[in-house]
């Protein structure tokens, strides 16, 4: 094992790929001696040349454009898009014919490409620059979305993203690019695309998160405890294909359930798992599943945006609301503020 941030497991993942397999090839707006705004791309121009990490010009439906031809060509291109809302221009590339491609010619051709996108908030962004965009993907039949929240996952998904021979959306959560965990390059031990992973066992209530509202849980869950009260953490680390089986089977052990997202809350991924949750686990529900979700409102200015985005005191007050019946108090908890 080695300690490693996300950013470094990601440029590790990138690297491991290029090396690999000379059909791979990264691309996108300031990836090439700079390293990208993030710096994930460091070193890769560097070591593997112009023709195989390079900067483009500044056109978000032209690279997708791009990486679909390159793709059809045999290629595997790997596209950043330099944040979240730049992705938007190239939206209509993804939707009608990134996503379309293997329908449109009955699974005769595929487009094995990965595109990454750093997105949401926590990094004093400006508008355009912190959007939690995944919910346009998820809804997009064709796509795979995934958005890793610990470094080894980093690596290991996006490696089985540039593996995979359809089209993925890599959803990168800019603020834990600089928290750090123990990744295995050399030694799988994560599991593949469609699992979700408990990164803590609980009995009175399930906590369902992905990205960067994973680590929000697991605050939570270690500050309800010292009051009692064991949350378990389900990280779903791709949103499709979307992992019922784990979901469910925590649901229906602890009766109650909270889904997080940093999203606005209306027609959200939150509300798909919701429903799922509600259609598979009626019978075993103790409560309403509830969503803590950022607000209905376009991203805020840099000093507001800590009101917006979910934190480890909202989601203890609607572990609050979901009334335990044996101890109807028992999560009063006394937090100071932030």
């Amino acid at each position: 094992m080695t300690a490693m941030t996300m950013a470094q497991a990601l440029n590790t993942a990138l690297r491991d790929a290029l090396r690999e397999d000379e059909r791979v090839l990264v691309f996108g707006e300031d990836v090439g001696p700079l390293g990208g705004v993030f710096r994930i791309t460091d070193g890769l121009t560097k070591e593997f040349g112009e023709e195989r990490c390079f900067d483009t010009p500044l056109a978000e439906s032209g690279i997708v454009g791009l990486a679909v031809g390159m793709a059809m060509g045999g290629f595997r291109p790997v596209v950043e898009m330099q944040f979240d809302a730049f992705a938007y221009p190239a939206f209509e590339q993804i939707a009608s014919h990134v996503a379309k491609t293997r329908n449109r010619t009955r699974g005769r051709l595929s487009l094995p490409m990965v595109i990454r996108i750093p997105y949401a908030g926590g990094i004093g962004g400006v508008e355009h620059h912190c959007d939690s965009s995944e919910a346009y993907y998820a809804h997009t039949p064709g796509l795979k979305v995934v958005t890793p929240a610990t470094p080894d996952d980093a690596y290991w998904l996006l490696r089985d993203a540039i593996a995979d021979p359809d089209p993925v959306i890599f959803m990168e959560p800019k603020r834990l690019y600089w928290s750090k965990g123990e990744t295995t390059p050399g030694d799988r031990r994560a599991a593949g695309f469609g699992r979700a992973a408990v990164r803590r066992e609980g009995r009175d209530a399930t906590l369902v998160a992905y990205g960067p509202g994973v680590p929000v849980a697991l605050e939570a869950a270690e500050t309800a405890a010292r009051d009692g009260v064991s949350l378990e953490v389900v990280d779903l680390r791709t949103l499709v294909p979307f992992d019922d089986e784990t979901v469910v089977s925590s649901v229906r052990k602890t009766g109650r359930c909270v889904v997080i997202q940093e999203a606005q809350g209306f027609a959200g991924v939150g509300a798909e798992i919701v429903a799922r949750v509600q259609e598979r686990c009626f019978h075993s529900l103790a409560a309403p599943v509830l969503r803590v979700t950022g607000f209905d409102i376009p991203y805020p200015p840099p000093k507001l945006e800590h009101s917006h985005l979910p934190d480890a005191d909202r989601v203890l007050d609607a572990v609050d609301r979901l009334q335990f019946e044996d101890e109807p108090d028992v999560l009063h908890l006394v937090r100071e503020a932030s």
